[in-house]
């Protein structure tokens, strides 16, 4: 598994990145292909905050946990995750394609855009990525997984895009294209 780490107004020991380095490596076993990892530490109000990303394919998992201990966060992240892939993982299993947590894009493309003048309107951030295709319950899962609120996908069945979004009354709502 590869590691990235970010530190947000706080600074670690190598200690603690050996720390998840060990723990979140044993994740690794839930996945096919070389998963890539992304640890970001901060400390907000006294609370000790990591967000553990993991990316295997075109999955990607998300969790964050806040305790007094930069430790206990780290085991509380890493056992979230573990139940997060246990739940998601037997789904994807039985429900989806084989090939859910095999790389599709081995490079994702993002383009920032630079602050400029304030207009009416102005687009603050641009992210391109590749649509996959997948079904609507794969999104739907992916969603999930992300903990978003919509997930933008090339629909599976006629490959037009679509979005899938949390309905604030409960259940989901999905968007597509008409053609």
């Amino acid at each position: 598994m590869k590691f990235t780490f970010t530190e947000k107004k706080v600074n670690l020991s190598r200690k603690v990145h050996d720390y998840v380095e060990k723990k979140v490596g044993k994740l690794d076993r839930y996945f096919k292909s070389e998963a890539e990892a992304n640890v970001v530490f901060s400390v907000e109000k006294d609370r000790n905050k990591v967000e553990l990303t993991i990316r295997s394919g075109g999955t990607i998992l998300r969790v964050s946990e806040s305790t007094s201990d930069m430790f206990a966060s780290v085991d509380g992240a890493v056992a979230a995750m573990e139940r997060q892939l246990r739940k998601h993982k037997t789904r994807l299993e039985k429900r989806l394609r084989a090939t859910a947590f095999e790389p599709t894009v081995e490079e994702e493309r993002f383009t920032y855009v630079p602050d400029g003048e304030e207009e009416e309107f102005q687009v603050a951030r641009t992210k391109r990525f590749p649509l996959k295709p997948m079904t609507v319950e794969e999104a739907i899962l992916q969603l999930n997984l992300l903990n978003h609120t919509f997930f933008a996908f090339k629909n599976e069945d006629d490959g037009a895009f679509a979005v899938v979004y949390r309905r604030n009354q409960g259940g989901y709502g999905l968007i597509q294209d008409e053609n």
